[in-house]
C-alpha cells in the first residue's frame, strides 16, 4: 500500500496496539480475500455493533490494505484522537461545501494511494430488529460512481456477541468467533454514463447493499427479510442512538 511515511508509522504504532487485543478477544475466521482487488477501492460493510470498524480495519490492514474511514469532523478536534486521525489519512465528514469538497478530494488521493475507503452504506448502526442491513445511504454509490471507484461489499457476523450493540461491557466468554466475508466488487456498470440523479443513485445503492446482505446471509444461514428495514418507514431516527420510535409530536416510546 502506498501510504506517507507518516501514515505508514501510525498506522503500524496502531495494528501493534489493536491487532493483539482483538486476537485476545475472539476467534477469526476471513474468507473472500482474494476478492480485495490490488489498487484502490470503496470497502462497503454492515454495520452492527461500535467495534465494526475494528474489524473491518484489521482484516484490510492484514492484506496490505491502509483502511481509512469517513469520521465525523468533529473526533478529529479531540486531542491526541484528533492528531491520529489526522496522521492515518482519516477522512473528515464536513457538512459545508467546501468541507465536502475537501473530503472528496482526500478520498481520491487515498484511492490513487491504493488504499481502502471504509464507507458504512448504512451511515450508522442497524436498526433492524434481527440485525440485518438496513436501508442505505447514497454517498458511497455517488463516489463510486463520480470516481470510477470499485466497490467490494464486506459482510461480518460474531463481534455484535463480544461488544453488542450499545453495550457498555465486552462478553469474553464463552469466546466467540468474529466471522468475515470479502465479496466480489459490485457490478455497478449498468450505471455508467447516467444521470448522477436520485434515481441512480438509489439503483446503485440497492445494488450494493443486496449485495452485503447477500454475503450475510450466507454467514449467518439464513434468509434475509423480504423488504429491507428503512427508518424513516418506522418512525426512527436515521442516526444516532435508537431511542425508540418518535411519536408524532417528537416524543419518544421505549422500544
Amino acid at each position: 500500500m502506498k501510504e506517507p511515511a507518516k501514515s505508514q508509522a501510525t498506522l503500524f504504532v496502531v495494528a501493534a496496539i489493536v491487532r493483539p487485543l482483538l486476537n485476545a478477544m475472539m476467534n477469526k475466521k476471513w474468507e473472500g480475500l482474494e476478492n480485495l482487488p490490488a489498487g484502490g477501492f470503496i470497502a462497503a460493510p454492515n454495520h452492527c455493533t461500535e467495534i465494526d470498524p475494528l474489524i473491518v480495519g484489521h482484516v484490510l490492514y492484514n492484506n496490505q490494505r491502509a483502511p481509512h474511514f469517513l469520521a465525523k469532523s468533529g473526533l478529529f478536534k479531540v486531542p491526541v484522537l484528533g492528531w491520529v486521525l489526522r496522521a492515518t489519512r482519516q477522512i473528515p465528514v464536513e457538512r459545508s461545501t467546501a468541507g465536502a469538497n475537501r473530503s472528496l478530494q482526500l478520498a481520491q488521493e487515498i484511492v490513487a494511494d491504493g488504499g481502502a475507503i471504509i464507507i458504512y452504506p448504512e451511515g450508522t448502526l442497524t436498526r433492524d430488529p434481527d440485525m440485518w442491513p438496513m436501508k442505505g445511504h447514497t454517498g458511497a454509490a455517488r463516489l463510486a460512481l463520480e470516481g470510477g471507484i470499485p466497490v467490494v461489499p464486506i459482510a461480518h457476523w460474531g463481534a455484535h456477541e463480544v461488544f453488542p450493540r450499545y453495550a457498555k461491557r465486552f462478553y469474553l466468554f464463552p469466546r466467540k468467533t468474529s466471522r468475515v466475508v470479502v465479496g466480489k466488487p459490485v457490478d455497478l456498470s449498468a450505471f455508467a454514463g447516467r444521470p448522477l440523479d436520485k434515481a441512480t443513485l438509489t439503483a446503485a445503492t440497492d445494488a450494493i447493499m443486496d449485495a452485503v446482505t447477500g454475503l450475510l446471509a450466507g454467514l449467518r444461514n439464513e434468509e434475509p427479510p423480504a423488504q429491507r428495514w428503512d427508518p424513516s418507514q418506522q418512525n426512527q431516527d436515521a442516526r444516532g442512538r435508537i431511542q425508540g420510535r418518535r411519536k408524532p409530536d417528537g416524543a419518544a416510546d421505549a422500544t
